[in-house]
């Protein structure tokens, strides 16, 4: 049931209840440079802000290597505090033919927990052929005076569209608002709801639903509506949120994270969910970073429930089409994806759950996906139809999946494959298991 609690309460309570071990937040701004050949990583800011919203358990690992890693080390013993694997924009716009002639530059921002002591931070990022690509290391000592300390922004309305507990019992996922007047906050506030249910009503969202908060907050844009490049119609909004990412007209996304963060200073989140408030079709989803998605397409909901298999669980897109500039996948490297595989090193993915006898690679599906939900609707097993299945991540041959169809491959999937279902709920469980 959705609870809409005053924002000014609610926050209050939150906060009253949290006994981690951090009670900071160490916030650091790094700058991403390069073309399709080089990678450069900058320190621009450090910021910090009261409280800890992240996980209190598995502090020093990551459930998946991720596209990039950050890690936290206590300076004087070299013992490991903090490490969280991400992906980034600026990686995936490596891979594109302007990445050849241009250089360019993107934000990131990484929310670790405040050391005691000093610390050195480490910034990893990863080749889609599997090696580090660029490193950076600094200090961080948490007495530095320029250590900027932000106070939440009194002016931006929030509230509990999904309250389960405390932020440190429960994964906190910020929904945010982009392209919104603040005439239209209540209309946010609805949408908000409809992505938490949305979200909750998969499994295995819908069994651990008691792990997550969803927080809704309406930042106030000045014009309605985001960006299309396409139509040459150009918003002023709060994240300046734009289609044609790449010049692919369905690709959705901002590029200011600064300001995004900014906004959400001392509120307790660790996850983000952007709703763009247009009725274009499109969106995306970037590993530990943020789904952004349009709120009032007809396919919003599958949509946003796919974006954020991207975001939170680091799921794979399952369809392929073969026109990308530059492949992400080679046969010499398995996939970080826990959804597809390029038989590499297939043992580690799903082997122990297909059916006895099962082809790897397996014969096409047996029937066609529509047919394979009515017959699962009637009783048959999920497992039956697993198997290992050609075409995903983009490429028709040398990637493959699990399932004939699943919420990762089309907009008319009902459900998670049980591949993808067993990934996200050991991910959930990383987050929030002792």
């Amino acid at each position: 049931m959705i609870k809409k609690i005053c924002c000014i309460i609610a926050f209050s309570l939150a906060l009253a209840s949290i006994a981690a071990a951090y009670d900071r937040t160490l916030r650091i701004d790094y700058i991403f440079t390069g073309t399709d050949r080089t990678q450069e990583i900058s320190l621009d800011e450090m910021s910090c802000f009261d409280g800890w919203y992240g996980r209190n358990c598995n502090m020093d690992s990551v459930p998946l290597k991720g596209n990039g890693q950050i890690s936290m080390r206590d300076a004087a013993t070299g013992r490991v505090l903090y490490r969280h694997s991400f992906s980034t924009l600026f990686q995936e716009w490596q891979t594109t033919q302007e990445a050849v002639s241009v250089r360019r530059s993107f934000e990131n921002v990484f929310l670790l927990p405040m050391p005691e002591k000093k610390a050195i931070v480490r910034v990893e990022l990863y080749g889609f052929k599997g090696g580090v690509s660029a490193s950076y290391e600094h200090e961080v000592d948490p007495g530095d005076i320029l250590i900027r300390h932000l106070d939440r922004s009194a002016d931006v309305p929030f509230r509990y569209v999904r309250q389960s507990g405390t932020p440190e019992e429960c994964i906190d996922v910020a929904i945010v608002a982009e392209g919104y007047t603040a005439s239209e906050a209540e209309l946010f506030f609805r949408d908000a709801a409809v992505t938490a249910n949305e979200i909750l009503s998969y499994e295995p969202f819908r069994s651990l639903a008691d792990r997550f908060n969803f927080i809704a907050v309406a930042l106030p844009s000045t014009d309605s509506g985001v960006s299309v490049p396409l139509e040459g119609d150009w918003k002023d909004t709060v994240l300046s949120a734009n289609f044609s990412t790449f010049y692919s007209d369905r690709y959705l996304t901002t590029l200011r994270l600064r300001t995004l963060h900014n906004l959400l200073a001392g509120l307790p989140y660790e996850h983000i969910i952007i709703l763009a408030n247009t009725d274009t079709y499109g969106g995306g989803g970037i590993y530990n970073s943020y789904t952004l998605t349009t709120a009032h397409h007809p396919f919003f909901k599958p949509v946003v429930v796919h974006e954020f298999g991207h975001s939170f669980a680091g799921l794979a897109d399952e369809y392929f089409y073969d026109d990308q500039y530059t492949p992400y996948y080679f046969p010499q490297v398995e996939p970080w994806e826990q959804n597809i595989t390029t038989l590499r090193d297939f043992s580690s993915k799903w082997p122990d759950m297909l059916p006895p006898g099962a082809a790897v690679p397996s014969d096409f599906a047996p029937c066609p996906a529509a047919e394979m939900w009515k017959r699962i609707a009637a009783g048959e097993s999920p497992e039956k139809f697993l198997g290992v299945f050609e075409g995903a991540g983009y490429m028709s041959k040398g990637v493959f999946r699990a399932y004939p169809d699943c919420r990762m491959h089309t907009n008319e999937a009902p459900v998670f494959c049980p591949v993808c279902q067993t990934a996200i709920r050991r991910l959930i469980e990383f987050y929030t298991s002792e």
